[in-house]
This record gives structure tokens, C-alpha cells and sequence, in this order.
């Protein structure tokens, strides 16, 4: 296979930046088809990010031959184009890449000095390269802070207040490389990358005038009035058809755009740059899935991330079953066939929430506002102002980029705008900064907000419209990443709650309630059946909305013995606490699983639930030791 030691020699020679520097020009070509070769093989049985690092081969290549880290600080925005970077500073086992206790999908501190920022979150690596830049300047140290940003982490706001700050500190040496290739997810969209575009169509430009300069003066006297009088004019031409260049007009000194898979013009752009001695920025032109065909021809994300595929065909290894997000989409079509006045609202994952077939068939009521998810919320918040009902999409973790907006602008004007949050909860592979943990504790924290975490494809259905129709308050509806479970039907509903399992044992035995929230209802059942076959009443029930606690449900648990809250999130601030602190009057001792306070690493769902103690044997283990306090068998 491609991807074995004997067939890349160069690769295994170069497990630092030093070795690499000892490769002659000659030899790197080469290089780069053993790294190309090596991650089609490796990535494709463990899945990951394949497409955005086919793109980065040759810059991260020269990258690495200018610079030299860890002297000089390398930070990469966002860390899914960080492999190649991962396998020139010494990281060659790919075998369990993404999965416990192998390599991290990111950069990470904690495997390589190499790694500073755990940056799978976009647009911050630029204010990180201020900020050390900062430092190392008033420290006297003299070595380079370069930042490595796609032009779809570009669109962030945070970004641009970065750039702001460094076009202002002419004495720092400050680099920032622009990975161009029209995507980040999805195309990039917006003015930057109509920007970009006319900064790509610019070389051509010089091209054609060098072309007409050539031939004009070959032919004398009226060749050369001839180019005298369109010489005149190039000024005014370049400003009609192409803006001028903004990084300068902010004070940077730009080099591009530059061929970002030829080494010697890569090489040759960042020893150019290096030489100034103050910040500059760089432009690599660069293509997204570069040296492998299925990538290449994926029109929607060109591999962006994949789970094991066939490497011949880029085909899955296993069909995925239909899933969360496939509902969504398929819910929320349904409505806005209805409706008119629903609006989706994405930021840079338009297929990866979910909105792309509404897009498809209303193209006018889908919103990519690019990677900037505080824009996305405070602008929904002024299209409910005019009648609209906006559906922000986003995965769970996007949501604290926002978390000011949500609070000021939608939360403190109750505006009616509902926010769907994919891959909430512990999302395994994907990592800390991926893990959808936090929501549940942030949104708690919102007065009005309510919250709803369907347990399966039934239930998302009626939550999203029941959403819907909320048109004074802000609304969330939050689901796990993967394929749906069973369906689990309620055997009744006490008021906005569920009972999806009820055991009386006798009237002497303790009585149990667990609130078995979301994705974590299928657990909940599991451990009541095993309860209950333990000689323990058990009633498991799922509230339709966790937030805010209904009030059916803290009647409901005032007659039990206990209590056993479990939620797919953040136990501290969480849905338990809330409903702890609505039975604290009632006597009823109660106990809240979930995640612990911290940020979950890689690993595999099931295995990091369990650790967490919020699994069927979890849960069961949490209710016993419950039912020995309050002294009953």
C-alpha cells in the first residue's frame, strides 16, 4: 500500500525540520508525493481531516525549510491543516489518529514542542501571533511569529481586529501565510473572497501587460507610442478591474500571490518576506484536496472530513445510517414549504448542519455569513425585529463564539429566534475544543431561553416545530452527532415530561426517578431495567424541554426517594443543578451525572461516557448508592 515505510524513504529521513532542511531542491517533489501518498493511506482507515492537508503539502514543506521551529513560533488557523506540519516535526504513527490515546486531530502541546495553539476553533491564530509577538519584542528575542490562516478563517471578525493591531508594529517580525483556496467547509463567500478572487486574476493581469510590452516594442517606433500610451494608463485600469490591494492600504507589506504547491516559489515568497524584518503577508494560492482525484472532484467540501473510506475510490467503508442532521434538514424543508417567514442562518457549514437542501430549494432564505458566529446571531436577532424567524444552525461548540449575542441581543430582546445545535455533547473523536459540552450550562443562564434535547427522530421533529412557533424568546434544540437510535415511544406525558419506563417493585422498596435528558435516554432505560430487576422501583422519564425545569417535573420528583439527573454536558451549572435547586426544598436528595468540569480529550464516545460515569452501568451504579443513603432496600 502507498502508505508503507519502504515506499517512502524521504518521509521517515525527515522526523524534524532540520532533516528536511538537508533534502536538496530535487528531492522535495518527491517528498511531497510520500506525504500525500501517506495520508490517503493512513487517513482514510481512521477517518479525519484529508482534504484541507492534500492542500497544504508543499507550504507546509517550504515552511519548515525557512523557518525554524520551535525558535520561531509556527501557529496554524484552524488545526485541521495541520497534519503535514504534524508529520515534518517527528508524528509519523498515524495509526490511531483521533483515537485514544493516539494523535490528536489538532495541534497539541502536549504531543510536540512544535504545537502552541489547540486551534480548532478559526480566526484566533492571528491575535495568538500578536500577542507572542508582543511579548517576545519586549523581551528583546528576535525570532519570527508566523500565523497560518485558510481565507475562510479570514472572514472571522476576530481576525481583522487582529491585523488591525499588527499593521501598526513595524519593528516585530510577524508573518502571516493566507492559505487561499477558496474554501473553508464550503466555498468561501463574501467581500474577502471576492477580494481574493481579483487578488488570484491579478498575476494574469501582469502577465498580459508583460506579453503586451514585449510584442508592442518589437515592432518600433508605433510599437513603443503605442505602449507609451497604454503604459498611461495601467493605473486606471488595474483600479476598474481589480480593488486595491487592502492588506497594504491596512499597512501590511503584502508578497503574492504565490503558487502555494511549488516549493521554490513558496520557498522564495517566505525568504522574501523573512527579509523585510517587520510584518508582512503572504498569499498562497493553494488547491483544497490537492493529488487525489475523489477530492478533488467533490463539488460540496472536497474531503473536508472524511470517516474511513476505500482509498482507491474515496468511497465510505460502511454507509452511514441517516442521522440527526439528516432530519433536521429534512424537518426544517417541511416547515419552510409552510412558512415564508423561516430563515436559516449558517457560518461557513451549510452542508454539515443541515440547511443544505433548504438552500437548494429556497436559495434566498439561506444565509452564509462565514466564519463569524457573532454575526450570525446578532444579525438573526435583527431579522426577528422585522418579522422573521431565523434558524441558526450550528455545531454545539460554535455556540460560545456567540455566547455575547445570545445573551444581549437575542436573550435581553426575547427575540423569537431558534438555534439548532448539531454534535452537542460528547462528540468523541473530534476532540477538547470539539466536544459540544458547554451548552446547557450557558444557556441556563439566559432568562426566557428555553432548551430542548430530543432523544430520538420523533422527538426532534416535534421540538423543532414546537420551536417554531415561539416567537418572544429564543429557542434551542440540541442533538448528538451519529445515526439515530430506536425510536422510544413515552408509555404516557405527566405535563411536559415523558415516562419512557415505570417498574413498581413493592410498596416497601425505594422509589427511584431518573431524568434521563436527550441522548442519554437509552442509558437511563438500560439502568432501570437493570434496577428495577434488582428489587428497585424505577421511573425514567425525559422532559420535552430541559430549560427552563418544568414545573411538572419537580412535582413529579417530589414523590421519589431520589433522584438521578443525567445530561450529555457540563454537569457544573447544568440542567441537574437546575433541578436540584428547584427540590431543595422538597427534601429529595438528588444526584447529577455528566461530564466533570474540564476539557474532554479525543477518544471513543462510549469509552468517555463510561469514564464519565454516565452510562447504563453509570447510572445504575449512581442510583444504588442513592437508595443505601436514604436507608431503604
Amino acid at each position: 500500500m502507498s502508505g508503507t515505510r519502504e515506499s517512502r524513504d524521504l518521509l521517515s529521513r525527515c522526523s524534524a525540520p532540520r532533516e528536511l532542511r538537508r533534502l536538496e531542491r530535487e528531492q522535495l517533489d518527491e517528498l511531497a508525493a510520500e506525504i500525500r501518498a501517506f495520508l490517503i493511506d493512513n487517513v482514510s482507515r481512521t477517518g479525519g481531516h484529508l482534504g484541507p492537508n492534500l492542500g497544504v503539502v508543499e507550504l507546509t514543506i517550504g515552511l519548515h525549510r525557512v523557518f525554524r521551529s520551535p525558535q520561531d513560533t509556527i501557529i496554524f488557523d484552524t488545526g485541521h491543516q495541520a497534519y503535514v506540519h504534524k508529520l515534518l516535526t517527528g508524528r509519523q504513527d498515524f495509526s490511531s489518529l483521533r483515537c485514544p490515546g493516539g494523535l490528536s486531530g489538532y495541534p497539541s502541546r502536549s504531543e510536540s514542542e512544535h504545537d502552541v495553539v489547540e486551534s480548532s476553533h478559526a480566526s484566533s491564530s492571528i491575535a495568538w501571533v500578536d500577542g507572542i509577538s508582543r511579548e517576545k519584542h519586549r523581551q528583546g528575542d528576535r525570532t519570527w511569529t508566523v500565523g497560518v490562516i485558510g481565507d475562510g478563517a479570514l472572514t472571522g471578525g476576530l481576525a481583522w481586529e487582529a491585523l488591525n493591531n499588527i499593521a501598526t508594529a513595524k519593528n516585530r517580525r510577524i508573518m502571516i501565510i493566507v492559505n487561499d483556496n477558496g474554501r473553508s467547509y464550503a466555498p468561501t463567500i463574501g467581500g474577502l473572497a471576492a477580494h481574493l478572487d481579483a487578488l488570484r486574476t491579478s498575476a494574469r493581469y501582469e502577465k498580459a501587460l508583460a506579453w503586451g510590452k514585449q510584442h508592442l516594442l518589437s515592432h518600433g517606433t508605433p510599437g513603443r507610442a503605442a505602449y507609451d500610451a497604454l503604459h498611461g494608463l495601467k493605473s486606471g485600469i488595474k483600479d476598474a478591474l481589480m480593488p486595491q490591494v487592502m492588506f497594504e492600504d491596512l499597512g501590511l507589506k503584502y508578497i503574492g500571490p504565490v503558487n502555494g504547491h511549488d516549493i521554490a516559489a513558496v520557498e522564495t515568497a517566505l525568504r522574501r518576506g523573512r527579509s523585510l524584518d517587520e510584518p508582512v503577508l503572504v498569499h498562497m494560492i493553494t488547491e483544497k484536496g490537492r493529488g487525489y482525484t475523489p477530492a478533488e472532484e467533490d463539488i460540496a467540501d472536497r474531503f473536508h472530513a472524511v470517516g474511513p473510506i476505500h482509498p482507491e475510490t474515496g468511497l465510505p467503508v460502511a454507509p452511514e445510517r441517516f442521522g440527526w442532521t439528516g432530519v433536521f434538514a429534512d424537518e426544517i424543508c417541511a416547515q419552510a414549504a409552510t412558512r415564508d417567514d423561516i430563515v436559516g442562518i449558517t457560518a461557513a457549514m451549510m452542508r454539515p448542519v443541515g440547511l443544505g437542501p433548504m438552500h437548494e430549494a429556497y436559495p434566498g432564505r439561506v444565509i452564509d455569513v462565514g466564519i463569524a458566529e457573532a454575526e450570525a446571531v446578532a444579525s438573526a436577532a435583527g431579522m426577528a425585529y422585522q418579522g422573521a424567524h431565523p434558524v441558526v444552525a450550528l455545531y454545539a461548540t460554535f455556540l460560545n463564539r456567540g455566547f455575547d449575542q445570545l445573551l444581549m441581543d437575542v436573550g435581553l430582546h426575547r427575540a423569537g429566534v431558534t438555534f439548532v445545535l448539531d454534535r452537542a455533547g460528547v462528540t468523541g473523536a473530534d476532540g477538547a475544543s470539539h466536544n459540544g459540552v458547554w451548552d446547557i450550562a450557558m444557556c441556563s443562564m439566559i432568562p426566557g431561553l428555553r432548551l430542548a434535547a430530543p432523544r430520538d427522530e420523533e422527538t426532534l421533529r416535534a421540538r423543532l416545530r414546537e420551536a417554531l412557533d415561539v416567537d418572544d424568546a429564543p429557542t434551542v434544540i440540541r442533538y448528538r452527532k451519529g445515526s439515530l437510535p430506536e425510536p422510544m415511544p413515552a408509555l404516557r406525558s405527566v405535563g411536559g415530561v415523558d415516562v419512557l419506563f415505570d417498574e413498581a417493585v413493592d410498596s416497601s422498596s425505594a422509589r427511584v426517578l431518573i431524568v434521563g435528558t436527550g441522548a442519554c435516554a437509552p442509558d437511563a432505560i438500560e439502568a432501570g431495567r437493570r434496577l428495577s430487576e434488582g428489587g428497585v422501583s424505577v421511573t425514567v422519564v425525559d422532559p420535552q424541554w430541559m430549560i427552563p425545569v418544568c414545573p411538572e417535573l419537580a412535582t413529579l420528583a417530589r414523590d421519589y426517594d431520589c433522584v438521578v439527573s443525567v445530561e450529555d454536558g457540563i454537569v457544573q451549572g447544568g440542567f441537574g443543578w437546575s433541578l436540584r435547586d428547584a427540590l431543595a426544598e422538597a427534601d429529595v436528595p438528588v444526584r447529577c451525572l455528566g461530564v466533570p468540569q474540564g476539557f474532554p480529550e479525543h477518544g471513543d464516545r462510549g469509552e468517555m461516557i463510561a469514564k464519565f460515569g454516565f452510562d447504563a452501568a453509570g447510572i445504575e451504579r449512581a442510583a444504588r448508592e442513592l437508595v443505601e443513603r436514604v436507608g431503604k432496600r
